[in-house]
């Protein structure tokens, strides 16, 4: 089973500040992290990896300094990492994200299953995993809870509900969006983090995945955050 698995470096919202000049959210001297949503969908690829055998890729946009989230997860179990960075993606919003993220899988090679968080923390729009199985159109499945079988053709799943769950049967390849009731995400083995620390994390540019201009970037956006505010 081939599988890949989004993940996004965001602002530690420990330690968020807002710029009251701007009203954006200022990321100067803010620690990252791994988006804590995406290290459950990484946990549950490596497990079902673990599980019915395959390989696990990391795909992460970013600016470089994201490598450091691929390297955290190649120590949590994946395979390989693969970051898409380029200054034409900067400014992008939802639509265009998952524009750039779906050519760089076209050019890295389709997977059986793509598993993204529910959401970033840093924007909390959730719309980027179901961007992505709508412009690739692949069934998906948002909020699964659990696992419950993977055969060769399909995979069944609990997807969290505000009054219980439903089970679901999609037909593979798809995509899933994961909370974090699904799994505890283990810690890096000291095996692991020294393997990270020696793996190659291949870079893609704009021009590497072929993404036409005027999908990218602020170009290619049609929203944009006019006001971010703490709550009153």
């Amino acid at each position: 089973m081939k599988i890949i698995v989004c993940v996004k470096q965001v602002p530690d919202t420990k330690d968020v500040r807002l710029d009251p000049k701007t009203n954006t959210m200022s990321r100067e001297g803010v620690e990252s992290i791994m988006n804590p949503f995406d290290r459950h969908a990484l946990e549950e690829g490596v497990r079902l990896k673990e599980e019915h055998g395959g390989r696990v890729t990391v795909l992460s946009m970013g600016p470089p300094q994201a490598t450091e989230v691929l390297r955290e997860a190649i120590a949590c179990g994946a395979d390989e990492g693969v970051l898409v960075s380029d200054r034409a993606f900067a400014g992008a919003d939802t639509w265009a994200t998952s524009y750039t993220l779906v050519r760089a899988i076209e050019t890295i090679g389709d997977a059986d299953l793509i598993l993204c968080g529910k959401q970033a923390i840093d924007g909390d729009t959730a719309q980027v995993g179901p961007g992505m199985a709508s412009r690739m159109n692949r069934p998906y499945v948002t909020c699964v809870q659990k696992t419950r079988e993977v055969g060769p053709d399909h995979i069944i799943v609990e997807r969290m509900m505000d009054d219980g769950y439903d089970v679901v049967r999609l037909p593979l390849p798809a995509l899933l969006t994961v909370v974090k009731d699904i799994n505890e995400p283990r810690t890096p083995s000291l095996k692991g983090k020294m393997r990270a620390k020696k793996a190659e994390i291949k870079t893609l540019s704009a021009a590497d995945i072929g993404a036409e201009e005027q999908c990218i970037g602020l170009a290619g956006s049609p929203t944009q955050v006019v006001q971010v505010f703490s709550p009153e």
